[in-house]
């Protein structure tokens, strides 16, 4: 149930109110050519496809996802650090503290405070249950159970997230 997943991760995470809108980030490449970063977004009744988005990364060296990343975090929020209605409450990096780190810099350069930086680590075994979830406002690592519906919402943010970055590669790689 939605609900139930939405307030085991608003208690688990300390939060005042459930997030209205979380967003998610993915990059994805073969050998480092044809690199996509995804977007995905979610609100209160799940996946909000029409707010998804594509960034074609250009101009960095192949294989580089930290220059990846930080080319799509400006992309998406360089405007809405000025129209901060359209800022999500949470956002979502599919990468461990380095990643976790560039969205860190790029939020700091656009002076958005607001938002809710979480780093998904993939934990030692790369097993699901297994993530590692980071605050970036403290660097605190939050513990979740493997059955916690709180962290069965962020698996699903996290695994939508790629797919879309994979199907999203895939297409740029074919043309």
């Amino acid at each position: 149930n939605t609900f139930k997943r939405y307030s085991k991760l608003t208690e688990r995470l300390g939060l005042d109110a459930h997030p209205k809108r979380m967003e998610c980030f993915d990059i994805s490449h073969s050998h480092g050519e044809s690199t996509v970063a995804s977007c995905v977004v979610f609100n209160e009744q799940g996946p909000f496809k029409q707010d998804y988005r594509q960034y074609n990364i250009t101009d960095i060296e192949a294989g580089d996802d930290y220059a990846a990343m930080r080319q799509a975090l400006l992309k998406r929020y360089t405007k809405r650090a000025i129209d901060t209605e359209k800022l999500p409450d949470i956002v979502f990096i599919d990468g461990g503290k380095g990643q976790l780190g560039i969205a860190k810099e790029v939020f700091e350069e656009l002076q958005i405070t607001t938002v809710l930086l979480l780093g998904i680590g993939k934990g030692v075994t790369r097993k699901p249950g297994m993530e590692t979830i980071i605050r970036g406002d403290t660097d605190a690592e939050v513990m979740f159970p493997s059955t916690c519906p709180g962290l069965h919402l962020i698996q699903h943010i996290r695994d939508e997230s790629h797919r879309f970055a994979v199907a999203g590669h895939r297409q740029r790689r074919d043309k």
